[in-house]
């Protein structure tokens, strides 16, 4: 689908996701692009609007090619890619833990010393302005579930846990 902006696009969305307005509902937004997208669907549904800050884990040599993400708590990596790079684990972890740090530094910048919303029993649609390899969707949607909230998408489950054939 073609959308002729981010705004366009927040406006297409808040319209599909109506019927998950709410009060227990928020919109989880992964910067930058997100944001924009995330911003309209939480005003238009009348949600509380936050940000998850997923980092992608790039590969050696080419930061662009994701061998995983990572987000609060959450890594999500692609094995298969890994092995198939032959990245060594000195590499993978130093790019995690600097990925790590960047996610900490980013949400207190988009934050603002404003404290999470608390998603415990909460629904939470997590709004991204496109998804390339699904890493950083993937750590974003991992991070929710874990801080307790339902997820009003129910086609993750194959992302979460799709896998790479031998």
């Amino acid at each position: 689908m073609i959308f002729h902006d981010r705004l366009d696009a927040g406006r297409r969305l808040a319209d599909a996701l109506k019927e998950h307005a709410g009060p227990d509902t928020v919109v989880l937004a992964i910067p930058r692009g997100g944001v924009i997208v995330g911003e309209v669907v939480a005003a238009t549904l009348g949600v509380p609007l936050d940000v998850v800050v997923p980092r992608k884990v790039g590969a050696p040599g080419n930061p662009e090619l994701g061998l995983g993400a990572v987000a609060p708590g959450v890594r999500v990596l692609d094995p298969w890619l890994i092995e198939r790079l032959g990245v060594s684990e000195e590499y993978l972890e130093r790019e995690i833990a600097a990925e790590e740090a960047e996610t900490v530094r980013r949400l207190e910048a988009y934050r603002g010393g404003r404290p999470p919303l608390e998603l415990e029993g909460k629904t939470a649609i997590v709004v991204d302005d496109g998804v390339a390899t699904g890493g950083t969707a993937v750590a974003a949607l991992r991070w929710a579930r874990a801080q307790g909230a339902a997820l009003a998408a129910r086609g993750c489950r194959s992302c979460c846990s799709a896998r790479r054939p031998a």
